[in-house]
């Protein structure tokens, strides 16, 4: 039996080149899909539209967050640099707090079985069917093995705080990583997540996480599932990932973008450049129109983006 699949991205104003070339390599190479649902604040929706088809759903975060939660307006922003969501019940929330929160209630609220969660700075290279990939029998679960060592400080206080999110006492190092790109949800498993939560916290997950705050939501899903029996054996744990990555802050030349996708095992067909690495979003335009040129994808990339309308959000992982 195979299971429909959406794409998910969560994105802002200052990444809006990076999320055009996305949906450019969406348009031009992928199949499989029924919607790509695309979750944006509320005042960069306009900045989206253009990018909205049969296809790609344009999504105001609002429509997904909690009433609770409201966004400092625009004008305001002064007061930080960061994107500022505000609330009576936990100190405030940032940008990059709110993506990782949309992201589950998207494949919360998404009518399709399972999702497939890209990030703005990923793209694909190659023809992929993500129906086949995603929709099978078993969802794929990433994961690097003994990834996580004891004296990693992000990483092992994402952990942490999982632990404490999910009730889960006895925590080994080294620890694996669920930390991925092109990564595969089941919408089952993720409300069994969130219910784990709200059983071990006593809170809704969304305030649970917007009190916590410090935490990925890969590594949350990767350790509700293989700590629960059952979301586990619907899951097919694998240690390839469909993405080539970069993820260090090393900027890369047009001949170094080049060599990771030659590079790529034939299974790869996504490539993702950590934005935080300053790698030219035009080389990496370039050196992907180069490998899809005798593909008809429609060219989505922006002829101008007015500087003054990008918002000082944290990148989200």
């Amino acid at each position: 039996m195979m299971h429909s699949v959406a794409l998910l991205t969560a994105s802002y104003a200052k990444d809006i080149e990076r999320f055009s070339l996305l949906s450019e390599s969406i348009d031009t190479w992928l199949t499989g899909y029924t919607r790509h649902y695309v979750l944006v604040n509320d005042d960069d929706v306009p900045l989206f539209a253009r990018f909205a088809s049969d296809k790609r759903v344009i999504v105001p975060a609002s429509r997904y967050l909690p009433k609770w939660l409201w966004a400092l307006p625009p004008a305001l922003q002064f007061i930080s640099k960061r994107r500022v969501w505000l609330s009576l019940l936990s100190s405030p929330v940032h940008g990059w707090h709110i993506q990782q929160i949309l992201k589950i209630a998207g494949v919360l609220n998404a009518p399709e079985q399972r999702v497939c969660i890209l990030d703005s700075d990923n793209l694909f290279f190659r023809e992929f069917d993500v129906g086949q990939y995603a929709g099978a029998e078993k969802t794929p679960l990433f994961v690097t093995r003994n990834e996580i060592d004891a004296n990693h400080p992000l990483h092992v206080l994402w952990l942490r705080t999982v632990d404490q999110l999910l009730g889960i006492e006895d925590r080994a190092f080294p620890a694996d990583d669920y930390v991925g790109n092109a990564l595969v949800w089941d919408k089952e498993a993720t409300r069994a997540m969130t219910d784990a939560i709200k059983t071990a916290t006593g809170l809704s997950w969304a305030l649970a996480l917007c009190r916590k705050k410090k935490f990925s939501e890969y590594l949350l899903y990767g350790n509700f599932v293989v700590n629960s029996p059952k979301h586990l054996a619907t899951h097919r744990v694998t240690e390839d990932s469909i993405a080539v990555s970069h993820w260090d802050d090393t900027r890369l030349d047009r001949q170094a973008i080049e060599a990771m996708m030659g590079a790529a095992s034939p299974e790869q067909v996504a490539l993702c450049i950590q934005s935080y690495s300053s790698t030219s979003i035009d080389d990496i335009r370039d050196v992907f129109r180069l490998n899809s040129r005798d593909r008809r994808g429609p060219s989505l990339s922006p002829d101008h983006i007015d500087e003054g309308s990008a918002l000082e959000t944290p990148r989200a992982r």
